[in-house]
């Protein structure tokens, strides 16, 4: 088997490292990263303040750490700046390098607010961002959040329980708009609001700009918003630069099939910057799955394809619990288009069940609250899988 080179440290390349190193002791293995290669939890960023995590106290183990414990070469502060598929080779910050089978775990990038003044507003996306976050961040900082989908609504939250005042606007109606039910939005929106969350749904942002040590915001309806510090969370786009560059199909995400496989021989993706089409299926966009199990299951479907040993990406349904502990949530919404409607089975103070229900009553999705979050798993299996 010829020497892997796995292009990014967050959770898509570490997870294929180790998976992969399970099935083939001996293989040499590289992973290049543009960052200091320490290995964190980024779902943790969300919910770490509150906890009184320290960005360092976040990381888990050190660049060094894991190349020992893996066994494989991790080369730190080491950017990408071109891709060359007919030659094998990468362009790096260190220098050239060829890559036998290359693997792209590039990640996400935080999609751009696009107003006047947005590049004045932060955003959290990796462990160096939550640091310079943490370092600006005063204590009793008023907070304006850009965005109120999962991660805002988990920053939200997480700030609140820390003592900062919070206001949070939101494009939708409603938080979650997308996962969620108007009923589960509702519930969400009143307990952050007994937390000191101030909501401004169905505004956008006009501009931001600098006021005195802080920031004004503009909205759509004249309204203006002060803020110590602003942190926009209004989605993540797939890193696809480098690939496009080189000639790969690209389209929401990096292209691969079942096997993630890109368009360019010797060349698989996964994680955020992946898009998963289903075999005969190129003419219609395909899958992002930007959450912690499918990426996990792609590390080892596309581990077992790199030992030699034949495997396809299959997915069951996948729920995603938001990290809001003023109210806890387990989200299944069902794929984006898909016709039925909302019924509420059960809504108390200590918890809710949503059923997203087909025209013949079939389960599509779920939404969940409270105590019945513990129902995540027996509802999954009833819901349709993502990939077959």
């Amino acid at each position: 088997m010829s020497p892997v080179v796995i292009a990014g440290s967050g959770l898509a390349g570490y997870t294929l490292a180790r998976e992969l190193r399970k099935l083939a002791p001996d293989l040499p293995i590289t992973l290049i990263t543009a960052d200091s290669g320490d290995l964190y939890s980024k779902p943790m960023l969300s919910n770490a303040l509150a906890q009184g995590h320290t960005p360092q106290g976040l990381v888990q183990s050190s660049a060094a750490e894991q190349a020992e414990k893996l066994n494989i070469q991790v080369r730190s502060h080491c950017p990408i700046t071109a891709l060359h598929p007919a030659e094998h080779r990468l362009d790096t910050g260190q220098g050239p390098m060829e890559y036998g089978r290359l693997a792209l775990a590039l990640g996400a990038r935080p999609s751009h607010p696009g107003f006047p003044g947005a590049e004045l507003a932060l955003s959290v996306n990796h462990l160096d961002d939550y640091a310079r976050f943490r370092d600006r961040l005063a204590p009793g900082a008023r907070v304006a959040i850009l965005g109120g989908g999962l991660v805002g609504c988990e920053f939200a939250n997480d700030l609140a329980l820390a003592g900062h005042p919070v206001e949070l606007v939101e494009l939708a109606d409603r938080p979650l708009a997308r996962q969620a039910p108007p009923a589960l939005s509702r519930r969400l929106q009143v307990k952050l609001e007994a937390l000191g969350v101030a909501w401004h749904c169905g505004r956008r942002v006009t501009g931001l700009m600098v006021q005195g040590e802080g920031y004004r915001l503009s909205l759509d309806d004249g309204r203006e918003l002060a803020a110590d510090l602003v942190l926009s969370a209004i989605g993540l786009t797939p890193a696809t630069e480098l690939a496009r560059a080189a000639g790969l199909e690209v389209g929401r995400g990096i292209r691969v099939d079942e096997s993630l496989a890109t368009s360019a021989a010797a060349i698989h993706a996964l994680g955020d910057c992946a898009e998963v089409v289903p075999q005969g299926g190129t003419a219609r966009p395909g899958l992002l799955l930007p959450y912690v199990l499918p990426l996990m299951q792609q590390a080892r479907v596309l581990a077992s394809i790199l030992a030699g040993n034949p495997a396809r990406l299959s997915l069951p349904a996948l729920p995603v619990a938001v990290k809001t502990p003023a109210c806890p949530m387990v989200v299944c919404p069902p794929p984006d288009s898909t016709n039925g409607r909302w019924h509420t089975e059960r809504d108390d103070e200590a918890g809710a069940i949503h059923h997203f229900l087909a025209g013949d009553g079939s389960l599509l999705g779920f939404a969940l609250a409270g105590d019945a979050c513990t129902q995540r798993r027996t509802l999954a299996g009833r819901v349709p899988a993502l990939l077959v």
